[in-house]
């Protein structure tokens, strides 16, 4: 059974000056919504998947210090792809990945 290290991503996430706003099956939303978190197959694993709107170049270095206390941490994070948000119906909020 796969155990989601839930606790251990905040931690990380913390370390980096940020929240999670919110979590939901395998994903990590962040406070500030430039990339969010995906757990994947692996119990040690996430990908960062980074907003199509989000400033890339600004984005990368608050990554980069994430995968490196990640290692720390034993686990790991990877590039993942890029995603759009948008304006559903009622609350609800359309996720798309690019």
């Amino acid at each position: 059974m796969l155990l989601k290290q839930l606790g251990v991503v905040k931690d990380i996430v913390e370390s980096a000056g940020m929240a999670i706003s919110y979590a939901y099956d395998d994903l990590v939303f962040i406070d500030h919504n430039a990339f969010l978190l995906q757990f994947t197959a692996h119990n040690n694993e996430l990908l960062i998947h980074i907003n199509s709107e989000a400033d890339e170049p600004k984005v990368q270095a608050t990554i980069t210090r994430l995968k490196t206390d990640a290692s720390a941490r034993k686990m790991i994070f990877r590039d993942g792809s890029y995603y759009s948000l948008s304006q559903g119906d009622n609350e609800n909020i359309n996720l798309e990945f690019v």
